[in-house]
């Protein structure tokens, strides 16, 4: 009987605790969405109508109000930001690392051209000082922290200089990517032709 009251104790009644959990999730998630919606529609913003852009135009094309925004983004550069960070992570999720290494990389090109052509957009507004270039380089080693193991694997089968590594790859990517801002040129194709040209250079001979 003493035991049974010690597991009472322990033991939370699902029956109680569960409008105390479920809530807490649900804001969880609505959060997470209107910060990805925030995203969106500041990314969309800046391609169409540049960095410069009035934030409350960004609130409004995500369904949200000002404060939600100021919650989420202390200014436009925190928002600028945590777009290419987030692109950074749908780079990693694309790569494979039992595929070669040039499709690899097409791949991670390709997925980073939207990014490339953003930045290229609103990088001349941007307010670069020392702190926005700290974070922009955080960024940058965040990217090369990705593209490692596709170094490390690519050294193992002998696909990538031995002296070169994910810093060299990164650079690769960024100017294969590149291409995809130049009009009247198919992307796919110059991405393609360029990681070719590029990776006769990487490459292990």
């Amino acid at each position: 009987m003493a035991g049974d009251r010690v597991k009472a104790c322990i033991m939370p009644d699902p029956a109680t605790q569960a409008p105390a959990i479920k809530p807490q999730r649900a804001m969880r998630r609505d959060a997470r969405a209107r910060r990805d919606a925030l995203l969106d529609a500041a990314a969309l913003c800046f391609q169409q109508s540049g960095y410069l852009v009035p934030l409350e135009d960004i609130a409004e094309q995500a369904g949200v109000g000002r404060g939600t925004l100021y919650r989420n983004f202390r200014d436009r550069e925190a928002l600028a930001l945590a777009i290419f960070g987030r692109e950074i992570d749908r780079l990693a999720a694309v790569i494979d690392l039992e595929e070669p290494l040039g499709r690899t990389m097409a791949a991670v090109a390709r997925s980073g051209s939207a990014a490339s052509t953003l930045f290229a957009r609103i990088s001349s507004d941007m307010n670069l000082d020392e702190e926005t270039m700290h974070d922009l380089k955080a960024l940058g080693d965040r990217f090369v922290a990705v593209l490692q193991p596709v170094a490390d694997r690519a050294h193992q089968r002998g696909e990538l200089r031995p002296d070169y590594g994910a810093a060299e790859l990164f650079l690769a990517t960024r100017m294969a990517a590149a291409l995809a801002l130049k009009p009247g040129l198919d992307a796919e194709e110059q991405i393609a032709n360029a990681l070719d040209l590029l990776l006769r250079g990487l490459c292990a001979r």
